[in-house]
């Protein structure tokens, strides 16, 4: 798996540049985003052969079904504690987790905006006692060792240029016996023949990548590999691809409603050319070169 290389700590030129992007696009765009995706800004959790769930609806089913996953219990005296969202965007999920669990939550991302808009929520809530965002290098966690119950990433692996590293900072600041979480947007896994994807893929995750500011694409099998390098346990992934495909059709149907467009044509043209690069995300879904990676482990006792 190919990347960029972080050493030492030090970032090189190609990575701060990167996360500059990020940090520009999220600042830009989250605004409107909240409109269309609501504040989670991830994707939802959609039953095969059902009927249409709300978009808010799955994205709160998403939540507690990675929970589920994971094997979060449901005995009240182990709930998560100390939480940290790693990735948080505007802080949906650390306050979905902060209400479910009664946990401290604490929000880590690129944008000052997302930190800024997320803690304005979290004070209406009512829960800035406990619920708190800041701006921090997910490559870089501020935060000290061995430290949170729940590690939580829900569709911010994708943006990281050295995913090594970011797999070993995940599980640094877990607690020995504590929950890692990651949901992720992968490419599919390699045949045994093939060494690379194929051209017509990689150009498909090009495009999506030039928007969004994403690095080199790695599956689920990746991340696996990753986390079997660390000390950890009880390692375990699937492929929710077929769960959240209604996802990006629903949401570019509120999107390009009246008022859809309205706020995206008020916040720029690369608010709009992000939410048009969704249609080429519902393309790598359905030609299978996009797939929707989850991974959850322990960090040994």
């Amino acid at each position: 798996m190919a990347g960029i290389k972080v050493k030492d700590d030090t970032f090189s030129t190609d990575v701060v540049t990167l996360q500059k992007g990020i940090e520009k696009l999220y600042d830009e765009t989250s605004g409107p985003w909240e409109y269309v995706l609501s504040e989670h800004i991830h994707q939802g959790y959609y039953e095969p052969n059902a009927p249409l769930a709300d978009l808010r609806d799955a994205q709160f089913r998403m939540i507690d079904e990675a929970l589920r996953f994971a094997g979060i219990s449901e005995d009240k005296s182990k709930f998560p504690k100390n939480v940290v969202d790693v990735g948080c965007g505007l802080g949906g999920s650390s306050r979905y987790l902060g209400k479910k669990y009664g946990a401290t939550c604490l929000g880590i991302t690129l944008s000052p905006y997302q930190a800024q808009r997320a803690n304005d929520v979290a004070a209406a809530e009512g829960l800035s006692d406990r619920v708190s965002f800041q701006v921090a290098n997910a490559l870089k966690q501020p935060f000290p060792d061995n430290h949170f119950d729940l590690v939580w990433s829900m569709e911010s692996g994708e943006h990281m240029p050295e995913r090594e590293k970011f797999v070993s900072e995940l599980v640094r600041v877990a607690k020995p016996g504590g929950t890692i979480i990651i949901a992720a947007w992968c490419c599919r896994d390699l045949k045994p023949s093939e060494k690379s994807l194929q051209t017509w893929e990689k150009q498909i995750l090009d495009k999506i990548s030039a928007v969004y500011c994403l690095p080199e694409w790695c599956s689920v099998s990746d991340y696996v590999k990753l986390l079997k390098s660390q000390p950890v346990v009880d390692i375990k992934s699937d492929d929710w691809t077929q769960y959240v495909l209604p996802f990006w059709p629903q949401a570019l149907r509120k999107a390009f409603s009246w008022k859809g467009i309205v706020s995206l044509l008020r916040n720029g043209f690369n608010t709009v050319k992000a939410t048009w690069a969704a249609l080429w995300m519902i393309d790598g879904y359905n030609k299978g070169v996009i797939k929707f990676g989850i991974v959850a482990c322990r960090k040994a006792k």
